[in-house]
């Protein structure tokens, strides 16, 4: 096929310049910006033998795209052990994110810089049998190598911004030939899927890999140990909160109490002793999780400053309030919020604060379905919850509302999946036991 003028200056710049890569790579290992001991991977030196079988690589480079990823290879693994998944991101904190997360059967590698030889060397060594770019990462070499080699393409939670496509108007040539060599294009939305298409690509349906995933796990013995010790108390999670936002919080869900259980789950679990000041000031007859206090009559406050438990205390939850969504209104700093569908996947009522720079979509989303309420300041919650915690068919058919979008948020996934397995062999037949 002909390539653009800008893709043949690209790649013959490309392959002037990847002589200087290890001396850069080098300068920006001093600087902390990689990994001294993998630093290699990045030179398409891999730093782990290929497992044997199918191999579904999988590319995205930030913390977000990277995060993003884990469904998917969840799915994968899930439908297909005999499948290895490859994750490759860019950034020394994407890795260093997303490496103790990654399931079994899961590798992580850094990627590539997009010279030929590196991208050459990696592709050979890895051999995938899909090669899947999430978000915006279209590295031209990478991309054109795995076409010549017949690696099957996919740009999945594909995020094409004005500014993005701007830049890719100004050399209309190289982004059709790029947007060709893609099987598959999925956009986050439809204004994605308008700006890929007119970049030349052809977009087959849309996902949005942040929307995906499974609920929070939970310790199962520990949920029904916690339950018996609350009773039919009704019980508030004030979920992943930063500095400020505990006190005031608590203080404006305090009327409800002693009837309630309040659990406060900061996100940041090493902050608890200046919490635990905080609160006593206010009479909170409060205990922490992590020095081994237990709910018991008398304790209306519960800190649960331990990590990876999210999901254990908002399924022990009626109502959950997120927190980094207050954080303008207390100290004029901004989080951005978290994440709305972890109580939304549980079926959880949900209330959060103006704060939603990071969850704009999400949010917009549960609100529309009913399942989320925004409020401006910690007084507006208990006037709104106070009569969910009165009307329990109430309060479970707004979380049923919460769980029904987020249901079908995952929805592009499956959709997603199904299409990905075309381009894999089938799976092998369980050997049948002969009998004794």
């Amino acid at each position: 096929m002909s390539f653009s003028p800008a893709l043949m200056a690209y790649r013959l710049g490309t392959r002037l310049l990847e002589p200087l890569a290890p001396r850069l790579l080098d300068s920006r290992v001093k600087k902390g910006k990689e990994s001294p001991t993998r630093v290699d991977e990045r030179l398409g030196m891999a730093s782990l033998r290929r497992p044997a079988g199918p191999l579904i690589w999988i590319h995205g480079v930030s913390v977000g795209e990277a995060l993003s990823i884990l469904p998917l290879a969840e799915r994968i693994r899930k439908d297909r052990p005999d499948v290895t998944v490859l994750v490759t991101t860019g950034t020394l904190t994407s890795a260093e994110v997303i490496t103790p997360r990654l399931p079994q059967g899961v590798i992580h590698q850094f990627a590539p810089v997009d010279g030929p030889s590196a991208v050459s060397a990696f592709l050979d060594h890895w051999q995938p049998q899909i090669g899947i770019f999430v978000e915006s990462e279209l590295w031209p070499n990478l991309i054109m190598a795995a076409r010549d080699r017949r690696i099957p393409l996919a740009l999945v939670s594909a995020r094409i911004t004005s500014h993005t496509l701007e830049g890719w108007q100004k050399a209309p040539g190289m982004a059709r030939t790029l947007m060709s060599a893609f099987a598959h294009v999925w956009p986050q939305d439809q204004e994605g899927a308008e700006r890929l298409t007119s970049m030349g690509g052809r977009v087959d349906g849309m996902v949005n890999l942040k929307l995906s995933g499974e609920p929070l796990p939970y310790d199962r013995a520990e949920f029904s140990r916690l339950s018996g010790l609350i009773g039919d108390r009704p019980v508030i999670v004030i979920a992943s909160t930063h500095e400020n936002e505990e006190r005031a919080l608590a203080k404006a869900l305090k009327a409800l109490v002693p009837r309630l259980l309040l659990v406060v789950v900061p996100r940041h679990p090493e902050r608890a002793p200046e919490i635990v000041e905080e609160l006593q000031l206010d009479g909170w007859k409060l205990t922490r999780r992590c020095v081994g206090g237990d709910i018991e009559d008398g304790i209306d406050l519960y800190l649960a400053d331990t990590l990876g438990e999210l999901g254990l205390f908002m399924r022990l939850s009626d109502v959950v309030v997120l927190g980094g969504s207050f954080a303008p209104a207390l100290s004029g700093g901004s989080v951005g919020g978290h994440n709305p569908l972890e109580p939304a996947r549980l079926g959880k009522p949900t209330f959060s604060g103006p704060d939603a720079a990071n969850w704009q979509q999400v949010n917009r989303m549960l609100k529309h379905s009913g399942g989320l309420v925004s409020v401006l300041a910690p007084d507006e919650l208990r006037d709104l919850i106070e009569p969910l915690l009165k009307d329990p068919d109430g309060a479970r058919a707004m979380g049923e509302r919460a769980r029904r979008a987020a249901n079908e948020a995952s929805a592009g996934l499956d959709r997603l999946w199904l299409a990905l397995q075309a381009h894999l062999p089938p799976a092998p037949k369980p050997e049948r036991r002969r009998p004794r």
